[in-house]
């Protein structure tokens, strides 16, 4: 009898560890894992079925792109923290490759903070050449706009957002471990639908 209350007790003596250990790593609502760390991210989200705030952010000549350059389109955003990694570059190629599925009252964009230079590099050596692949480097306004800036790393977290073509955000998926992949087909899935009505 003994055995089995002390058998019990060290049970649940992980299991509290275990949940410990994990709540101390998840995230909280404004912060996402970075190397198995939370860290804050800087800014405000906006509200799903609100008004998408508009950005400027810069293409591969620097020239100014504005989310209201794409009034009366679906657009998808695809936030993610550098091009030259890994999770980055493939979720970067998954939507280039989806773009084909949709017709042109669809924009797919991604954005991250590397320098034009380097995504103009990355989109030559892996042949993106579908979706617009734009830099938030200059101005920092859509990390600023949509609350997707890393404190004190000048990173974007992993996201995906979906902009109606009446301009309301009307999807989104931030990524609570930035080394982790979205959720690719319920963003598509989402973007079907959002895309007909």
């Amino acid at each position: 009898m003994n055995k089995a209350i002390l058998t019990t007790a060290l049970l649940l003596g992980t299991f509290l560890t275990q949940t410990l250990i994990q709540a101390q790593a998840a995230p909280e609502q404004g912060s996402v894992l970075l190397g198995g760390s939370a860290t804050k991210l800087v800014g405000v989200q906006p509200e799903l079925d609100n008004k998408a705030p508009d950005f400027k952010v810069v293409d591969e000549k620097f020239a100014p792109v504005s989310l209201s350059d794409f009034k009366g389109k679906t657009v998808l955003i695809s936030a993610v923290p550098s091009l030259d990694t890994g999770v980055c570059a493939l979720q970067t190629k998954r939507f280039n490759k989806e773009v084909s599925g949709f017709d042109d009252k669809v924009v797919m964009l991604t954005i991250s903070e590397d320098l034009p230079f380097a995504q103009k590099r990355f989109c030559k050596v892996e042949n993106v050449d579908k979706i617009k692949v734009l830099s938030d480097s200059v101005w920092r306004n859509f990390a600023e706009e949509y609350g997707l800036l890393i404190e004190n790393r000048g990173l974007l977290a992993r996201s995906i957002l979906i902009v109606d073509a009446e301009g309301m955000l009307r999807y989104r998926e931030l990524v609570s471990d930035v080394s982790h992949h979205p959720d690719y087909e319920a963003a598509l899935k989402a973007l079907r639908q959002i895309s007909s009505n």
